[in-house]
């Protein structure tokens, strides 16, 4: 990762989300078109942005940056969850959450986050409906099987 000048680990929630620069600190912005505006405009050309994988919060947000020509990584939140034990702190706020994305992707090696066109990221929602269906589906099932 030594080829950004700075890493802004970002912590995504459906409001707001949190971001850590390596250089510049904790800042805070809102959850929509406009949040992802200033936010990209705060960004130097050789930055990487990282976020953990957080569904569709993380999604419209790497879209974003992505279609803009910034480098983004999407991470494992599993994966920052085992470095983050393993430096044994007790901490968990949305800042420190943020700071410990752009920390892994600074000890790791993170892969860049491939960008969707819009066919494919219309057919990914349709998917995950589908699946949201069918899980309720096996849900109402069961409940009928066992209420018989």
């Amino acid at each position: 990762m030594d080829k950004y000048k700075e890493t802004f680990g970002v912590d995504i929630s459906k409001d707001v989300f949190n971001v850590y620069g390596s250089k510049s600190g904790h800042s805070q912005f809102k959850n929509d078109s406009s949040g992802f505006k200033l936010f990209a405009k705060s960004l130097s050309k050789d930055s990487l942005v990282v976020m953990e994988a957080t569904g569709y919060y993380h999604y419209r947000l790497a879209q974003f940056l992505s279609t803009n020509g910034i480098p983004v990584s999407v991470v494992n939140p599993l994966s920052v969850k085992r470095f983050i034990q393993m430096k044994l702190s007790k901490i968990k706020t949305d800042k420190s959450d943020a700071k410990a994305n752009g920390s892994y992707a600074l000890a790791n090696e993170a892969s860049l986050y491939n960008f969707l066109s819009d066919v494919q990221a219309e057919c990914l929602q349709l998917f995950r409906l589908m699946d949201s269906y069918l899980k309720k589906r096996t849900a109402t099932k069961n409940k009928l099987h066992a209420e018989e």
